[in-house]
């Protein structure tokens, strides 16, 4: 955050600035504001703050404010390298198949079980949609 002060990035500063309030909420909503948030506690808060901004960017995009989708967007970009990087399909795969025979899921009322074991397998790392793609996929 000092760097962008000093650099005077607006964007990159007031990225930080919302993510710090953002998990400074999270902590107080937790019940201790001195007790620091998980990492993957703190993943999901800056998961939250990107999915905030593509709202907004639609929002905007339907208004026709070409210079606020601009700013979203910028902000997005400084928020998704507060992340790790996300897996590929490739990397995904593999670990979806082995949950499937060690669940035996076959059909699509599988999915719920087969989803919440991939979502804690790969610690969020894996977007939503495309496992729920893949899933539905594989258990058709």
């Amino acid at each position: 955050m000092k760097a962008a002060m000093l650099g005077k990035d607006q964007v990159t500063l007031g990225a930080l600035r919302s993510v710090k309030a953002a998990l400074q909420n999270a902590q107080v909503a937790k019940g201790n504001a001195r007790e620091q948030l998980s990492e993957n506690e703190a993943q999901n808060v800056v998961r939250k703050q990107i999915k905030q901004r593509e709202d907004a960017i639609a929002m905007y995009e339907q208004a026709g404010r070409p210079e606020l989708v601009e700013k979203e967007q910028a902000e997005m970009r400084v928020l998704a390298t507060l992340l790790p990087t996300e897996m590929t399909e490739e990397e995904i795969i593999p670990v979806l198949e082995a949950v499937i025979a060690e669940l035996g899921a076959t059909t699509k009322k599988d999915m719920g079980r087969v989803m919440k074991e991939m979502q804690t397998r790969t610690e969020g790392r894996a977007p939503g949609k495309v496992l729920s793609k893949l899933v539905g996929s594989r258990l058709a």
